[in-house]
Formats: C-alpha cells, sequence, structure tokens
C-alpha cells in the first residue's frame, strides 16, 4: 500500500505545538516510506478561520523545514486542498447518504435540543441526539420548511455491536454504538461538519493512515461509521499522546509559548524545534538525544511513539538549543543576533562590512552561553554600555584588592602602547602584567574582567578584551586608574 499521509490544520489561530508535532509525525513517517506528505487547510469554522492564519501556519512549517508534496500552494492531482472550496464535493455525498436512507433531515430547534440534553443528563445518560426527526414525512419537511425552519443533515447511526478502532498506536479501543446519537453531517448553513468532511477529504485523497492527536480519538467511531456507509476503505489510525506541562498538566500558556512563531521569534533554531518535537512521545530506543532531522527520517516509525502523554520541558528545550547554537555556523548566528541587538539600541542597520565582521566578534564570544539568541541583548550589554555598575558583593571584594590599582594602571600603559588587540595579544599582555608585578592567575584576571565588564562571569576574558580594543579598554579602566 503506498502512504500516503496529510497535516490538516485549522487556520484559527497560529501553528501550535501540539499541531507542529503532529504535522512532524506525518511528514517524517512519510519520507520514511517514501510516501506522500499532503496539507490541506480545514476552514469550515467560517468565524474563526482566517488567511492570516494559514500563511502564518504555512510559514512556521516552511521554517521548520517541513516542505510537501500537495496540497495548499503546491497543488495537486486531489485538490481543491482549502475546505471551503470543496463545498460542493460534501453536498454531493451528503445527497448520497440521503438517497440511501442512511441520513436525514433534522428540523429540531436548538431549544428542543437543549430540552432533550438536560433530560438526559438528569437521568445520569450521556446527552446524544434521540432520533426525533428520524421518521418524518415529506409532508412533515414542507410543514416545518413553511415555517421557516432550516434544517441540519444528520447520519443514521445504524444499530448494531460496539466499533473497534484499531490503533497503531493505542492498540484496539472499542466504543459503545448506544451512546452515538444521529449526528449532524451538514449545519443549516450548508458547511460541513467536522467529522463529515474529514472523512469525504481523506477518502478523495487516497489518505492511508491518519496520524493526529489523541484528542480526536473519540471523533473516530462516528468517522468509521461513515466509511462504512459509503462502503470505503478505512485509513488505519494513529493517535499521538496529549502533550502535559511539567506539573502534568495540559499544555497551555504558563506552561511557557505554545506557538511555533514565539520560538522562532525568541531566536530558537528550527532544528531544535524538530528535534525537541519530535522526541515528544516518540522515543529512538536509546539514550541519544540530539537527532538531526536526517537521521529522524531514518529512525522514526509508529511503533515507538508512546501511549502516555508527553511532557514538555522548557528546560531541556534550552539545553537542546544551546547544543545547535553552539554547532550553528557563525555567520547564521550573527544575522540572528542582528535585529535583537538594534532592538536593544546597541546598533544601527545597515552595518557596514567592518561593523558586521566586530558583531560577529561579539556573537562568537557568547556563542557557548546562549539558550536561545534573545538572551543576545542581555549577555551583550558589556560591550555596548560603558557605564556600569559592578555586580555583586564577591566583584566588589575582588576590586578592593591591594595589588588592583597596580594590575590596571600597568595594563592601561600597556594597552596605550600595543595599538591594536586581538586574542593572542590580550592573552601575551595579561602575562606581561603578572611578570612585571609578580602576580598570577586570578590577581591579574579577576580585577581585569570586573574592570572591564562589572561581573566575575562572562566570556573569554581575551575575546572580550579584543573586542572592546585598546581604547575601549584605557576608557574602561580610567574609571580606577
Amino acid at each position: 500500500m503506498s502512504v500516503r499521509v496529510r497535516f490538516a490544520p485549522s487556520p484559527t489561530g497560529p501553528l501550535h505545538i501540539g499541531g507542529a508535532r503532529s504535522a512532524l509525525f506525518n511528514w517524517l513517517f512519510a519520507r520514511r516510506h517514501g510516501g506522500t506528505y499532503i496539507v490541506r487547510i480545514e476552514d469550515t469554522d467560517l468565524e474563526r478561520s482566517s488567511r492570516e492564519s494559514e500563511k502564518n501556519i504555512l510559514d512556521s512549517l516552511h521554517w521548520l523545514g517541513l516542505d510537501w508534496d500537495e496540497g495548499i500552494d503546491v497543488g495537486g492531482p486531489h485538490g481543491p486542498y482549502r475546505q471551503t472550496e470543496r463545498l460542493d464535493m460534501y453536498r454531493h455525498y451528503a445527497e448520497v447518504l440521503l438517497q440511501k436512507g442512511l441520513a436525514y433531515r433534522c428540523y429540531c430547534s436548538e431549544e428542543e435540543l437543549a430540552a432533550e440534553r438536560e433530560e438526559l443528563l438528569a437521568k445520569g445518560e450521556l446527552p446524544r441526539y434521540l432520533g426525533r426527526c428520524r421518521a418524518l414525512t415529506e409532508e412533515d419537511c414542507r410543514r416545518h420548511e413553511a415555517a421557516g425552519r432550516k434544517p441540519v443533515i444528520r447520519f443514521r447511526v445504524p444499530a448494531g455491536d460496539a466499533i473497534l478502532i484499531r490503533d497503531l498506536v493505542r492498540g484496539d479501543v472499542t466504543f459503545e454504538r448506544s451512546e452515538i446519537g444521529d449526528f449532524i453531517i451538514i449545519k443549516s448553513d450548508g458547511i460541513p461538519t467536522y467529522n463529515f468532511a474529514v472523512v469525504v477529504d481523506d477518502h478523495t485523497m487516497l489518505i492511508s493512515h491518519v496520524i493526529r492527536a489523541e484528542e480526536h480519538l473519540s471523533n473516530t467511531p462516528r468517522q468509521v461509521l461513515l466509511y462504512d456507509a459509503m462502503g470505503w476503505d478505512k485509513p488505519e489510525f494513529a493517535h499521538v499522546s496529549l502533550i502535559l506541562g511539567k506539573d502534568r498538566s495540559k499544555m497551555s500558556k504558563r506552561h511557557g509559548a505554545t506557538a511555533i512563531e514565539q520560538y522562532r521569534a525568541k531566536g530558537y533554531l528550527p532544528e531544535t524545534l524538530v528535534n525537541f518535537l519530535a522526541l515528544l512521545g516518540w522515543s529512538p530506543g536509546g539514550e541519544e538525544e540530539v537527532f538531526p532531522l536526517n537521521e529522524l527520517k531514518q529512525q522514526f516509525s509508529l511503533d515507538r511513539v508512546a501511549k502516555s502523554p508527553a511532557v514538555f520541558d522548557l528546560e531541556k528545550l534550552n539545553w537542546l538549543n544551546g547544543h545547535y547554537i553552539r554547532q550553528a555556523p557563525l555567520d547564521q548566528l550573527t544575522d540572528m543576533a542582528v535585529p535583537y541587538l538594534e532592538k536593544a539600541g546597541y546598533l544601527s542597520v545597515p552595518l557596514s562590512p567592518e561593523k558586521y565582521q566586530w558583531v560577529k566578534m561579539v556573537v562568537a564570544s557568547l556563542q557557548k552561553h546562549l539558550s536561545y539568541m534573545e538572551e543576545i541583548t542581555g549577555q551583550a550589554r558589556i560591550y555596548f554600555e560603558d557605564d556600569f555598575e559592578i555586580e555583586g558583593q564577591d566583584a566588589q571584594d575582588i576590586m578592593a584588592g591591594e595589588q588592583v590599582p597596580g594590575v590596571l594602571r600597568c595594563l592601561a600603559k600597556k594597552v596605550s602602547v600595543s595599538g591594536e588587540i586581538k586574542e593572542n595579544d590580550a592573552k601575551e599582555l595579561l602575562k606581561e602584567v603578572g611578570r612585571d608585578l609578580g602576580l598570577k592567575g586570578k590577581q591579574i584576571f579577576m580585577p581585569v574582567r570586573v574592570a572591564l565588564t562589572g561581573s566575575t562571569q562572562g566570556p573569554d576574558l581575551n575575546q572580550i578584551m579584543a573586542i572592546l580594543g585598546g581604547e575601549g579598554i584605557i576608557q574602561r579602566l580610567s574609571r580606577w586608574t
């Protein structure tokens, strides 16, 4: 069987973490098996759907590196790939069900349905439609329509045994047919419901596997009933576990950013998000946690997708992004850093070639200290702000050392005659200060670091000195000499 999978988001907001994981799992499954990956848009929620959200979702998928073979933007033989452009198709198949007696028009008002739900709840039963309009005659229908009632179309749930779903992740799952009332497939405004549209779409697009979030599992029995009624082959289903916060509650804003665009804006790398999302619910079977996309394509399989919920660990994400930052090309990181430094008022763009190379040195000095690129604004402060306070009692104690004035005066003198300062030059100058004054190690390095940056910690001191340059070093040392 040829593998054909799809990611079918509703464009009612940005691409969220859960949706991105579903998109990734489908993409990995298709690429692993040499199959087809389809992206279609489920925009039948007319009030909440927008082209702006659709663009955000597609842009986020592109940023993550998840290309598609058919669908929005690229076309294909089974389009259109936007549901609002497929309404005639849904109406056609609804008419087929009506003609077969497998569906019927329902004229119940919202008030009547609400009363029915309350009655069932009062009896301790599951709310469902009890079939009030199941046996309407044509005359009944004409009378309701003459009264101004607009019908919905309901699927007639046939009697029978429990519905068995063979799920590739969760195993066999059964649903009691008696708890599923006749459900709406076409609303009164002619728009299909999710369960009907998705079945028509998946059938006509020849979808072989439906890989989606666990929250859709409860929809599956209704969809199976529709497949059976139409005489269509069913795809294989795989429902992936929920994503929880570290407190084991459902992922929400209090656990951190929930949309891919937010992580992109904070300066996370797409490689990180792909790697991290892959491990939310899928296990490679070993201890390794760093997986480039090519390795994920080779290893991904549904039999290693866990039934238990995945936990979103922001600390792990930051650790993983730090790893990818350390591996990333310096030019790429510099290009990412410039907008943050500009926003902080540290830079004016466009940069001259010389200024760009200087910023590149700044980024190189901070590369191993960053969890995400937005952090560079705070950490690069030492290169842009000459007027700073000494941070903490430890730093103040260091500057109170009796050898400190002599160290700083000696260094300032040597820098003033040295000219341009490079990293090796800085290292040698500090050694010379030590030899001249008979001092070693921290007695030299720590007061110089605090005098130049206000802190006892930070980038390599040789890098700091090379970036500040001779004039910058002398200006900062002048506060102490």
